[in-house]
């Protein structure tokens, strides 16, 4: 079995690399159709194989760290040969919104070593800490903790998922050493670089980005296509069809693709290509996370890394979303109105069973 290098791989820490595209794993989780287990491990074979050798999930997706485990296991000949090639796997602490006031260290060890236990390692690589309310003080004691529990070998690398920059100078003030925050980031989406470029350049964290092609909305599929009915076929694009909105409206989204097509082309890619690549010439860009849902993405994902974005073809990009109406303020912070249209489409208490 041989894997292929091509993939580029970004250093987090310096003794810590990951592969700058890497597998998404909410698709796994129900909701987009269902799930053949056996074949989403001969999936991740073939991405790891590929060069895609980083793969995101989180406690509430449901079955999803399972299913990595079961992958980690087969193929542990495999790794241990090195006929394939280092695993990184991310996972999320996501406390319930209803335990926040009251979340204890205790609750924390127990998600943790469920973490562990599903995965089946010894040491979690990476824990993605997610936070619902910044009216529930707690998160920099929780996340105190975890920089125990990485002092005590259970955690690898401590990363957070959709904090802004205030909140994070408060868990940094404390002592806890972030390598990256996981944040929508897309053509669409400028939040983190209005909000905390400058602190994760002087922190030396990362951005690992979703949303890069807005749940398939940045690619050829739309270009020239009426806006959508409701209902929408799956929670992604309705959250993404949100964020369309808060961008400019559907006319505006719709000049946008047909820039990215006219760049696209010059290239010999396609608009999801340009939308990915495009991201991973931003400063402070660790990543990109891709749903791919199976192996059959794997030819497109790497032409992304076959190719450079020119500086001119960059900024013509930069120059047009200038012209955007949003989304504007910190990272997260229209999702995290619950009682907004972004935060009324959200699942929020995901691990009470």
């Amino acid at each position: 079995m041989s894997h292929d290098e091509s993939v580029e791989r970004i250093f987090l820490t310096p003794e810590y690399s990951v592969s700058r595209i890497i597998k998404g794993g909410w698709h796994l989780a129900g909701g987009h159709g269902s799930i053949n287990t056996d074949e989403a491990i001969k999936d991740m074979e073939d991405f790891v194989e590929a060069g895609i050798t980083t793969f995101d999930c989180a406690d509430i997706y449901t079955g999803v760290e399972e299913m990595i485990g079961q992958f980690l296991v087969k193929n542990k000949d495999a790794f241990t040969s090195g006929s394939l090639p280092p695993v990184q796997v991310h996972t999320k602490f996501v406390p319930d919104y209803n335990k926040l006031n009251d979340l204890s260290t205790e609750d924390i060890d127990r998600v943790i070593d469920r973490s562990l236990k599903r995965l089946r390692v010894e040491r979690l690589d990476m824990v993605q800490f997610a936070w619902w309310t910044y009216d529930a003080p707690k998160y920099v004691d929780a996340a105190v903790h975890l920089a125990k529990l990485q002092k005590a070998g259970k955690i690898r690398n401590i990363g957070i998922t959709n904090f802004n920059a205030q909140a994070i100078k408060r868990m940094l003030d404390a002592g806890v050493p972030i390598v990256g925050n996981q944040v929508q980031y897309s053509v669409l989406d400028h939040r983190p670089e209005q909000d905390q470029q400058q602190m994760a350049a002087e922190h030396g964290f990362k951005f690992l980005c979703y949303g890069t092609v807005a749940g398939g909305f940045l690619s050829d599929r739309y270009l020239g296509a009426p806006d959508p009915e409701a209902p929408l076929e799956n929670r992604s694009l309705v959250k993404y069809r949100l964020i369309i909105d808060e961008f400019g409206g559907y006319d505006f989204f719709q000049s946008t693709l047909e820039l990215l097509k006219d760049i696209a082309d010059q290239y010999e890619v396609g608009i999801a290509d340009m939308a990915m690549r495009y991201i991973l010439r931003k400063p402070d860009v660790g990543g990109i996370i891709v749903g791919a849902r199976n192996s059959k993405h794997l030819e497109k994902l790497k032409l992304v890394s076959a190719f450079q974005l020119s500086t001119d073809d960059f900024s013509r990009i930069e120059q047009h979303v200038l012209q955007a109406n949003g989304p504007s303020g910190p990272v997260y912070e229209l999702e995290r109105d619950k009682d907004g249209k972004h935060g009324r489409i959200m699942k929020y208490n995901l691990n009470e069973s």
